[in-house]
């Protein structure tokens, strides 16, 4: 049974991977929508558009020539935000530190289709998208100045993306990010002190609780974790624990496949739109050091609030004090749980 404080009263919920703090205001829901509302566009896309850069067979921004590509085409970033030839330097002068940072950015191309994303492509389709990641994985952590791989993709021109072809992004790089500092860092002590990863005992209550689950096959769940802070924030995680998508093996691929193509359609059918979302996959980093504390997850980040119009900022007390967020996590789970056919 749901706790009547969490969905009613104002809180805060704690998130183990990162030991930080998300204020909850379940009573906010109802109020009224005076805002901006974006522009969502109904607008139908062509299979191929001569003046999309990603297309098969077009020019890029940056003048090179896409090859007639067939399936999924990935291809080095013409305009990458890291530098893989650049000299090593750092700067200590009192509070002004510096450090060069170098790695490959590179674009995935999910399909031919322009217009095609994810929720319309077929699971076999996905899973393709899948090996593809697990094959630059084990390429780009093969080089010595590579310690993390980000893989992600930002959906929707609202969440910032200039070109609606299906794509997404890996970059790879010298350091690791902020927030996989954070997470190795309370994996590893949650390991060390209770012997199971975190999530592990985290899916084992979810199931237990079985409040936040969308969908689960057999080997992987969906849930919108009790931590979240946007408003339709979700998790595909794998219930068996593996440190990166390279553990998986042919049946746990199509499952993972069947659990992006499950999610993504209900959040098309959410708010009758082509749902935007940021996701990412957070996994082990590439260094060569044990990772056995690591539980590898897939992050979904939809902006949306309450239509296809209504957005969700982060601004105010989410920028100067704590992220916040209005709708239960439980709340979200339902909405989303009922939309699966």
């Amino acid at each position: 049974m749901l706790d009547i404080n969490l969905q009613d009263y104002s809180h805060k919920r704690y998130n183990p991977l990162t030991g930080e703090w998300v204020l909850v205001s379940p009573h906010r829901a109802k109020r009224p929508w005076q805002g901006q509302e974006e522009e969502i566009s109904k607008q139908s896309l062509p299979t191929y558009d001569k003046n999309c850069y990603l297309c098969s067979g077009n020019t890029r921004a940056g003048g090179k020539k896409n090859p007639e590509y067939k399936d999924v085409f990935v291809f080095e970033n013409d305009f990458a935000a890291l530098q893989n030839e650049s000299p090593s330097f750092s700067i200590d002068e009192g509070l002004f530190k510096a450090k060069s940072e170098t790695g490959i950015c590179k674009v995935i191309c999910f399909s031919p289709d322009h217009s095609k994303s994810l929720s319309q492509m077929s699971i076999k389709s996905i899973e393709k998208v899948i090996k593809k990641w697990q094959v630059e994985y084990e390429n780009l952590g093969a080089h010595d100045n590579i310690n993390y791989i980000q893989i992600f993709e930002n959906k929707g021109a609202v969440m910032g993306c200039s070109n609606p072809h299906p794509h997404g992004q890996i970059w790879s790089q010298l350091s690791l990010p902020n927030e996989i500092i954070k997470k190795d860092n309370h994996q590893r002590i949650y390991f060390s002190e209770h012997k199971k990863s975190l999530l592990e005992d985290y899916i084992t209550q979810e199931l237990e609780k079985k409040e936040r689950i969308i969908f689960q096959n057999k080997h992987f769940i969906i849930l919108v974790p009790f931590w979240a802070v946007w408003p339709f924030e979700t998790m595909i995680l794998p219930i068996k624990k593996q440190a990166s998508i390279m553990e998986m093996n042919p049946d746990e691929r199509i499952a993972y496949a069947e659990a992006i193509s499950v999610l993504t359609k209900a959040y098309d059918k959410l708010f009758d739109c082509s749902f935007p979302y940021s996701s990412g996959i957070h996994q082990a980093p590439t260094n060569g050091e044990p990772y056995y504390h690591w539980h590898w997850h897939m992050s979904f980040y939809p902006p949306l609030l309450r239509s296809a119009t209504v957005k969700k900022f982060m601004v105010g007390y989410e920028m100067f004090g704590s992220p916040q967020r209005d709708i239960t996590a439980e709340s979200a789970a339902r909405t989303l749980h009922s939309l699966i056919s």
